[in-house]
């Protein structure tokens, strides 16, 4: 794969994946052709800003959660109220690491269905 390929892709999601795993995802993406590269640019990321933002005007009802397509986890939350409230707190602090977990774990299952580990 190109690398200038790879450098635009990265630095165009650079706010949407997590910092330390950006060089493991690099040389994942090193291993792939270019069209496999465009199934991986076809993927459509959660925006970490939007899980933020959800978290905390919506988060006592899941709302969050179920962005991140933890419907199980996010119905639990909405029939305890965030929790008392706790579990939504912590969520405000903690939203947008999920967010770029959930992008960067999106990335590399379709990393696995191609074969590349």
């Amino acid at each position: 794969m190109d690398q200038a390929k790879i450098e635009a892709y990265l630095a165009k999601n650079a706010g949407m994946l997590p910092e330390e795993k950006v060089a493991e995802l690099k040389a994942a993406l090193a291993k792939i052709n270019d069209d496999q590269m465009i199934s991986i640019e076809a993927i459509k990321l959660k925006d970490p800003k939007v899980a933020l933002l959800l978290a905390i005007f919506l988060g006592g009802y899941g709302v969050d959660r179920f962005y991140l397509g933890q419907a199980g986890l996010g119905v639990l939350k909405l029939l305890t109220c965030g929790g008392c409230s706790i579990w939504a707190i912590i969520d405000w602090f903690s939203a947008k690491n999920r967010a770029k977990e959930f992008n960067f774990g999106k990335i590399k299952e379709a990393l696995a269905a191609q074969g590349i580990a």
